[in-house]
C-alpha cells in the first residue's frame, strides 16, 4: 500500500466564519446593484449562514455579475498546508513521567488522542515538527505537583480549554488566526498543585525584534 496521502476534496471543507462573511458582502453588494431583490437576499444569505463547507457556498454567488463584469463563483481557497502535516502511522498515546522527565519531539506522529501524566515529574510535547494521524487530535494532560509543557507551531489551530486546581493550566499563545483546513490540537486536561503550559513556537531574537517593529 502506497504511503503517498490524497489531497482532501477543497469543496469538502469546512468554511469558516469569515468566508461566510465574504459571501455575504459579495451579496450585499449584488443588492445595490440591482441584480437581487430583497427577498432574493433574504433567501440567499439564509443559505450563507447555514452553510458549512466551501461547496456549499459555491453555487450561492454562481449565477452573480458585479458592476457589470462576469465574476467566478466566489469561493474561499483551501490552502493545505506545505509539507501536508496530516496521516502517518501514530506514536504513543502515553507520555508518562513519575519522579522523572519525559521529553517528545521532531518529526513524530501525534494520535488521535495523547494522554500526557506527570506526577511529581515533567513532560515537554514539541509540536513543531509533528505529524497528526487525524485532521483533529486531543493531547489530555494531568499534572500532580509536576508540569507538562506543550510548544505549539503558528501552522496549527489549537483548542485549550483544562482547568487548574490550586495550579494553573495557561495558554501563552492566545490570539491566533484560525487557519481553514489545517490539522486542529485540543488541549485539555486537569492540573492539580501543578502546571500546564502551551506556548507558541521559539523565535530566534532577530525575529521578535522584526516582529516588535512591525
Amino acid at each position: 500500500m502506497s504511503d503517498e496521502l490524497v489531497p482532501a476534496d477543497p469543496s469538502h471543507m469546512r468554511a469558516s466564519d469569515a468566508d461566510r462573511e465574504r459571501i455575504a458582502q459579495v451579496l450585499h453588494k449584488a443588492t445595490a446593484e440591482g441584480r437581487l431583490d430583497i427577498h432574493e437576499l433574504d433567501e440567499r444569505l439564509g443559505a450563507v449562514y447555514a452553510a458549512k463547507t466551501y461547496g456549499e457556498l459555491a453555487p450561492i454567488t454562481a449565477d452573480l455579475v458585479l458592476s457589470g463584469l462576469p465574476q467566478p463563483p466566489v469561493v474561499p481557497q483551501y490552502q493545505p498546508a506545505a509539507d501536508n502535516r496530516v496521516g502517518g502511522q501514530p506514536g504513543s498515546a502515553v507520555s508518562v513521567a513519575f519522579w522523572s522527565g519525559v521529553n517528545r519531539k521532531g518529526q513524530w506522529v501525534v494520535p488521535r488522542m495523547h494522554n500526557a501524566v506527570a506526577v511529581m515529574g515533567g513532560i515537554e510535547i514539541d509540536l513543531t515538527h509533528a505529524r497528526f494521524e487525524e485532521q483533529e487530535v486531543t493531547i489530555s494532560c494531568f499534572a500532580f505537583w509536576g508540569g507538562v509543557e506543550i510548544r505549539v507551531p503558528d501552522d496549527i489551530n489549537i483548542n485549550v480549554d483544562g482547568f487548574g486546581f490550586m495550579g494553573a493550566f495557561e495558554d501563552r499563545a492566545p490570539g491566533r488566526r484560525h487557519i481553514p483546513g489545517a490539522p486542529t490540537v485540543r488541549i485539555t486536561g486537569l492540573a492539580i498543585m501543578g502546571g500546564v503550559e502551551v506556548k507558541g513556537p521559539k523565535r530566534k531574537k532577530s525575529q521578535i525584534l522584526r516582529e516588535l517593529l512591525d
